[in-house]
């Protein structure tokens, strides 16, 4: 999140798309980018983000980070819930959402937690394969998948 506070004034005052450098997903039926940008509705976001069920992704041990309501908003995975999706390294935010944020390195989860108070934080559901290569092991997983 620091970064991105930094990269601010560079990034004008329209939404944003960031992306993790250690993962990366092959597209479903229309690229994930655009069906974040057609899904976008200022008016009622600060951030929507790009999730995939566990089943659908490589490299990834966790058990999901995030329920997805039926309109959309995000709620946490608490203790040993199930069903919940990943978050898989894409989102689209406006620029708001930084405003208060934290001095220095801190991570995305302060906003997106704020964001979940105010009920502004979204999610779309990946339809396609989800890869995290963070380690120089995962690499050649995924690079077997593909």
């Amino acid at each position: 999140g620091g970064g991105i506070v930094r990269a601010l004034p560079l990034l004008g005052r329209e939404p944003f798309f960031v992306l993790n450098s250690d993962s990366f997903w092959r597209d479903g039926r229309e690229p994930a980018l655009r069906r974040l940008t057609d899904a976008w509705d200022g008016a009622r976001m600060d951030c929507l983000i790009l999730l995939c069920r566990v089943e659908n992704t490589v490299g990834y041990e966790g058990r999901g980070d995030f329920h997805l309501g039926k309109d959309g908003r995000l709620t946490r995975r608490r203790g040993e819930d199930t069903g919940a999706l990943a978050y898989i390294g894409g989102y689209l935010v406006h620029p708001r959402l930084f405003s208060g944020a934290p001095p220095g390195k801190f991570s995305m989860n302060v906003l997106w937690d704020q964001a979940i108070g105010d009920g502004r934080l979204y999610g779309l559901e990946h339809d396609g394969l989800w890869l995290h290569v963070g380690t120089p092991e995962a690499i050649a997983v995924a690079e077997a998948r593909l």
